[in-house]
């Protein structure tokens, strides 16, 4: 981390005037996503969820970093759960992208690995929004918890939102129709307080990615909760 912010400061500091440069948009937008990341990453270690770890395997690259979720409570308890997110050079005009590297039996999971993050309709107003397999996260004017991961939601109680399978990773939907999608105002933080409360507040099985887990869960509770601990038992240890 310091390594980067080291270096973006330097780089500052010698900066002065010269000839105009034909580099490409691609290029200065980098620039741009470093020094957002370098801010953000540290509002993100400051306000890490307990229940969450976060790893950078590489230092200088604070674009690519893993996540790890180990729920204190309810189904997943005692699982370790890891997430990859990368974001990509046109963040924060465009939203990180999200995979979940463990297999799991969970209704807003599927187990290749997309995301659908859902609101519990009681404490988040919904918004009906079109997105390709993204992580979604609604806006609440209730805990702090709740307010960190709130903005999005796709298809909550009485919601219609459509998920369309578009491959290995998953997405955050950059436009949506009623323009509710992804915003530049949007941080890290939200999104890995969305994640973390994947396994809690925001457990969906009302409107589920995973249908098959879903119904599961309505016809047999207990024998769900079997197959969600059989798997934490052979692939979140």
């Amino acid at each position: 981390m310091l390594t980067l912010a080291s270096k973006l400061k330097r780089d500052d500091g010698v900066r002065g005037p010269r000839a105009s440069n034909p580099a490409s948009d691609s290029t200065r937008r980098v620039s741009v996503r470093d020094k957002l990341l370098v801010k953000e990453v540290a509002e993100l270690e400051a306000n890490l969820p307990c229940t969450c770890k976060v790893n950078f395997p590489d230092p200088n690259k604070l674009h690519y970093f893993q996540l790890t979720v180990i729920p204190d409570e309810g189904y997943y308890q005692g699982g370790k759960f890891q997430f990859e997110i990368e974001v990509p050079d046109a963040y924060n005009m465009v939203p990180p992208k999200v995979k979940c590297l463990t297999r799991i039996w969970h209704p807003n999971i599927t187990e290749m690995g997309e995301i659908c993050l859902s609101a519990v309709p009681s404490l988040l107003s919904c918004a009906n929004v079109e997105t390709e397999n993204s992580l979604e996260i609604l806006s609440a004017p209730v805990s702090p918890l709740i307010q960190s991961i709130a903005w999005l939601q796709n298809g909550c109680a009485g919601g219609t939102g459509v998920i369309r399978e578009m491959g290995s990773r998953s997405l955050l939907r950059e436009h949506s129709i009623d323009g509710t999608g992804w915003a530049p105002t949007r941080t890290l933080k939200d999104v890995v307080w969305g994640l973390n409360s994947l396994f809690t507040d925001l457990l969906n099985f009302d409107d589920p990615l995973n249908i098959e887990a879903a119904e599961h869960h309505l016809r047999d509770k207990e024998d769900f909760r079997n197959k969600v601990e059989d798997y934490i038992k052979r692939y979140a240890r």
